[in-house]
């Protein structure tokens, strides 16, 4: 064993402190700018799940006489959460109008039915401010 002359206490240096203290403080700005980039993309997310959950009402009625003539008729979008309105038309156009996401301005997601032969398929596009772009998933980016 070794024995420390008296006196002498071993330990970190105020300035290995301020180190650590200076690198953590980055790794945290980097990580809070991350997590609030993710909570807006969640948040604009949200508003393309909610208009997906009348995609299998309208794509039973196309299964059925391979029409969208009044597919959105009695469907109605229930404002919750951020969900601030909406509505379908009744060649089966959802429109999904969410509050502010925090990028400046209110989002709007319209998801529309494109009939190809017997496939039916959906397009997604937002309102068209390219500030938002990066927190709208990929297949709404028009």
């Amino acid at each position: 064993m070794h024995k420390l002359a008296a006196g002498i206490a071993r330990g970190f240096t105020l300035i290995e402190l301020m180190i650590v203290v200076a690198i953590i403080g980055i790794l945290a700005s980097v990580a809070l700018t991350s997590y609030s980039q993710y909570t807006i993309r969640a948040r604009v997310t949200e508003l393309v799940i909610a208009g997906s959950s009348f995609k299998i009402t309208i794509a039973e009625k196309w299964q059925i006489d391979y029409t969208l003539a009044s597919a959105g008729v009695r469907l109605t979008v229930t404002t919750s959460g951020r969900i601030t309105g909406g509505s379908i038309s009744t060649a089966g156009v959802i429109t999904i109008l969410g509050t502010n996401t925090s990028v400046g301005t209110a989002v709007t997601v319209l998801l529309t039915p494109v009939p190809t032969g017997e496939r039916l398929s959906w397009l997604c596009s937002t309102n068209g401010n390219t500030a938002m772009w990066a927190y709208v998933p990929t297949e709404c980016r028009h």
